[in-house]
């Protein structure tokens, strides 16, 4: 015989006193040993009685003593109040009035299956009379009342339900995340990511991930401990930007954000990690940047050859009345003025060009040097 087998039975044993004779006093009626015992037993089945009421009305679940068949042949005030109905009304019910999908097959199988187990849980749906349902776990077992009955214990899991479709919407809503989260424990060590955290640093597996400690992940792994540290010793919400190291090498762009995990008891357990992969951001801002770097330049750039433009116009229209004036044979001189006019020339074209530009390019000045600096670069027209 198994140990399930055993724990099964239940062995009734009654204990019968030996009551010795008692003499006959006068005035005084004792009662035979036979008359003594009725008495014993009516007091014991009252007592038992009691105590079996007191036990049922104190259950906190809803209990429903039924018959082999199902029929309701004895209640809690639990159940009244889960189910709304009367006493009476139950105790002229069966069973399959109140949970949602029972039939003759149901207390079938169950019957069979107490057999060796002392009780059985089912996952279901019960009626309440203003025909209303709520999900139940009940336990049902046997009980023996002198004939065998089947006892039905009915728990109202709506809030469990409610509780565990809202750590499911939850557990979804992380999983599916753009945002990487990653759990971990006093010591930094990861317990939990998401799929994000796995795109983001490229692991070819999660599992890598996990028993990982998170500081390896950081570039910067002495800000990554005063960050954890900080948070843990205050309580607080961490958040900035940092720099974070991919599997295969490389760095990106992270801004992280750190809070303190707790358990039931409020005592700080680890923590919480949230990575928003900010790496399209920085290089969107450098291009700002740079755009408006070149703007600026090329505004300067606009206002200078307009103010050197009128000064060359000047010199250059001067310098073509000196040409005109000049009565020299000094074939030198002539020389200097016809390269003044032509350097002149020069200048208006160039910036005529540089007025022109709408791209800040530079190149070389030197060609190739070593040490190429900001000095060895000019303005590419």
């Amino acid at each position: 015989m198994s140990d399930q087998q055993k724990l099964s039975r239940t062995i009734r044993i009654d204990l019968i006193p030996d009551v010795p004779d008692i003499p006959t006093k006068k005035g005084v009626i004792i009662a035979t040993p036979t008359q003594r015992h009725r008495r014993i037993v009516t007091k014991s089945k009252d007592a038992a009685e009691d105590r079996y009421n007191e036990l049922l009305q104190s259950v906190y679940d809803a209990a429903l003593i039924c018959t082999m068949k199902g029929k309701i042949i004895d209640v809690n005030v639990r159940a009244i109040d889960f189910l709304l109905y009367g006493r009476d009304e139950l105790l002229d019910s069966n069973v399959f009035d109140v949970v949602s999908g029972s039939d003759d097959t149901l207390l079938q199988t169950l019957c069979e299956n107490l057999e060796n187990e002392r009780f059985t849980l089912i996952q279901a749906y019960c009626i309440r009379k203003d025909g209303t349902y709520f999900p139940a776990e009940i336990s049902v077992n046997k009980l023996r009342l002198g004939d065998m009955h089947l006892c039905f214990f009915i728990r109202d899991i709506t809030a469990r339900r409610q509780a565990e479709e809202m750590l499911r919407t939850e557990h979804n809503a992380i999983q599916n995340s753009w945002n990487g989260i990653a759990v971990v424990d006093l010591d930094a060590m990861i317990e939990y990511i998401n799929p994000a955290v796995v795109r983001m640093w490229e692991y070819p597996n999660p599992d890598e991930l996990l028993g990982k400690d998170i500081r390896t992940l950081l570039s910067d792994k002495d800000a990554a401990g005063r960050m954890i540290t900080e948070v843990l010793s205050e309580h607080q919400t961490w958040m900035g930007e940092t720099k974070a190291q991919k599997a295969g090498g490389g760095d990106f762009d992270v801004q992280v954000s750190a809070a303190c995990n707790r358990n039931t008891e409020g005592e700080p357990v680890g923590v919480v990690f949230s990575f928003i992969d900010i790496s399209d951001r920085k290089r969107a801002e450098q291009a700002e940047r740079e755009a408006e770097r070149t703007r600026v330049m090329l505004e300067s750039l606009g206002a200078a050859c307009h103010h050197l433009g009128q000064p060359a116009t000047v010199l250059l229209a001067n310098l073509g009345i000196v040409q005109r004036r000049l009565k020299s044979d000094d074939a030198t001189l002539n020389d200097l003025v016809e390269g003044s006019i032509e350097a002149v020339e020069e200048l208006g074209k160039i910036l005529h060009k540089l007025n022109t530009v709408n791209e800040y390019k530079t190149t070389q000045y030197l060609g190739e040097v070593e040490g190429e600096g900001h000095e060895n670069r000019i303005i590419e027209i």
